[in-house]
């Protein structure tokens, strides 16, 4: 058993129940995907596995250390590569080794799983978006629309504390979305289809994780 796999967002939609019950969901692209490296607790102080994502990508698209490393575990064609913890309550995870193939067949429908992304980036961003400030009066010579007000004392501590809640770049973040329930499970076609959001754009690559919690 894997403890995890990756993917790439295809988009959202809507399935229906047998009760007739609207969920809406998202469709993931989940595989096929390869061992690259298994680490132990002898060689690497700890358990874990590396999996590659296997997919067209042209030889000139990865570097030669990366292309030696791929080598060494029989794979080709993985660009996307994220290391698992393995998990010591689920013996079967540690059977993985390099070479072996992880399926979307894996995983099974009503089981709970974790999806990382990176979220849409939007640029640079005031306050009232980024951070939901409330802002100013909106009535005339009010001159206080959007701005984000006090960041700071004057006589003490006479600076801005980090982490300040400011402008800047919003979006472009690695976001976790926990206890997604897995919805169907298409072995064919490698579509792994979970209830809810993931973060991230059409086509974005993200990992899929067995729930923690």
């Amino acid at each position: 058993m894997s403890p995890g796999i990756l993917g790439k967002k295809i988009g959202m939609t809507q399935v229906f129940r047998p009760d007739g019950q609207v969920v809406p969901v998202t469709l993931l692209k989940a595989g096929p995907c390869a061992v690259v490296q298994r680490k132990t607790p002898a060689t690497d102080g700890y358990d874990a596995v590396q999996l590659g994502l296997l997919e067209f990508v042209k030889p000139k698209r990865i570097n030669k250390p990366a292309t030696g490393h791929l080598k060494k575990a029989g794979t080709e064609g993985a660009k996307f590569l994220k290391e698992f913890r393995l998990d010591k309550g689920y013996p079967s995870q540690g059977d993985l080794k390099a070479g072996d193939q992880v399926l979307v067949s894996d995983f099974k429908v009503k089981d709970k799983v974790d999806v990382i992304g990176v979220s849409k980036g939007r640029g640079f961003a005031g306050v009232v978006k980024r951070h939901k400030f409330g802002g100013g009066e909106d009535s005339h010579g009010s001159m206080h629309h959007r701005a984000p007000g006090s960041i700071g004392a004057s006589s003490f501590p006479s600076r801005v504390v980090p982490g300040m809640r400011m402008g800047g770049h919003m979006g472009n973040e690695q976001v976790t979305v926990r206890n997604l329930e897995i919805i169907d499970v298409d072995t064919e076609d490698n579509v792994l289809v979970v209830k809810g959001a993931v973060p991230g754009p059409n086509g974005s690559y993200v990992v899929v994780r067995r729930a923690k919690r």
